[in-house]
């Protein structure tokens, strides 16, 4: 295995790795004021809907899959952006499935009575509580799933028409742009689906709570992106030293010049 295949089986690991476990522990919703000790943001938008910093767990990792995406598409281009997208889609796909399998399972009698109660003393029925929490319905997990594999391939498809204006130089704007655009699309699209289209009667939200919480969690994506610039460069001055000046700037310029279109 030379130079090159051991740089994509690494990065393919941890963007893999990283896309799978956002998805998985993106159940949990979590507070992000709580979480830095100030006040709500208490911001007041859309027919009185009051926004708040709530954010999934995923998007704690999920900007490594940004930095990953952005590296992988520079070196390995378009091809190697789409075929570890959809591995990673055809992955959390199965996780699903079986974590879906699992939760069918009847659970063991004495798991039961040992864990009847919290910490608390509060009665605790923990098989539900399992249930509850890895199982999701059938509009998060398409939603989930279009969201990803739509904003994977924008944001090659943008990285390579900034790359082909600013050449070489400039990582900062392809990789920053790139991800500002495709987040832009993701951000919505998962919403939309599983929680209007798909969402069960009921429990649909309104377009304007859907407008608001995807205005709030691409106001993270967009700060994150903007703070990990310095990690692109950075990424590259290690990939660079690896493979050598002459051979990544030969691969970078191959990915380039094969990466068109859109699929």
């Amino acid at each position: 295995m030379d130079k090159k295949q051991k740089l994509f089986l690494v990065l393919a690991g941890i963007f893999l790795t990283n896309a799978l476990l956002a998805e998985v522990i993106g159940v949990k919703l979590f507070s992000a004021e709580n979480t830095m000790g100030v006040a709500p943001a208490g911001i007041r938008l859309f027919k009185g809907l009051v926004l708040d910093f709530n954010l999934t767990a995923g998007a704690i990792i999920w900007p490594v899959v940004f930095i990953t995406t952005d590296i992988i598409n520079e070196y390995f281009g378009k091809k190697g952006v789409r075929q570890i997208s959809y591995l990673a889609a055809g992955l959390i796909a199965y996780a699903f499935l079986v974590i879906y399998v699992i939760t069918l399972l009847p659970p063991a009698p004495f798991w039961l009575q040992v864990n009847a109660t919290d910490a608390q003393g509060n009665p605790f029925d923990i098989n539900y509580a399992f249930s509850r929490l890895f199982t999701q319905g059938l509009g998060i997990i398409a939603g989930s799933l279009t969201a990803f594999l739509l904003g994977q391939l924008i944001d090659v498809m943008v990285f390579q028409k900034l790359r082909r204006i600013t050449g070489p130089r400039m990582i900062w704007l392809r990789a920053t742009g790139s991800t500002l655009v495709s987040q832009l699309i993701d951000s919505f699209v998962v919403l939309g689906i599983a929680f209007y289209l798909l969402a069960p009667e009921g429990s649909r939200w309104s377009l304007a709570q859907v407008a608001s919480v995807g205005i709030i969690n691409y106001i993270y994506k967009f700060s994150v992106a903007i703070l990990l610039t310095p990690a692109i460069y950075g990424a590259h001055f290690l990939i660079d030293r690896y493979l050598g000046k002459d051979q990544a700037s030969q691969l970078i310029e191959q990915s380039a010049s094969e990466s068109k279109g859109f699929l």
